[in-house]
């Protein structure tokens, strides 16, 4: 999403060969990331020789939390038995650090996550 962004606005499409060799992750893999977010509406693509994926939004509109939510479903969800004491206990913490992660990539816009000279590398 970091790379889409960074291409925004250019009119160039980004094909998943670069994508791939870009961001250092499988094609095939990437392949299924890009599925899920152009499901939740986050890029688009177009098929052919000259096909490939960009942005649905700009990147001041889509925010970490957005793609989280496309890729993972949500937040980390903490299962097992809340019934004893210390269930309840940590069912009521991992609320409170959920709803703080929330907040957090939430805060964050794709925009803020490009990087702008190629010699800065972040990971998400």
């Amino acid at each position: 999403m970091a790379e889409l962004a960074r291409l925004h606005g250019s009119g160039r499409l980004a094909q998943i060969e670069h994508l791939a060799k870009t961001e250092a992750v499988p094609a095939n893999f990437l392949a299924q990331i890009l599925g899920k977010l152009r499901t939740h509406g986050l890029i688009t693509s177009r098929r052919g020789n000259q096909g490939g994926y960009l942005l649905a939004r700009s990147p001041e509109e889509i925010s970490l939390h957005d793609i989280l939510l496309a890729v993972e479903g949500g937040h980390l969800h903490l299962s097992g038995n809340f019934q004893g004491r210390s269930g309840r206990r940590l069912k009521q913490v991992w609320a409170e650090i959920s709803e703080t992660l929330e907040e957090k990539t939430k805060s964050y816009t794709l925009d803020q996550l490009r990087t702008k000279n190629p010699a800065e590398m972040y990971y998400i």
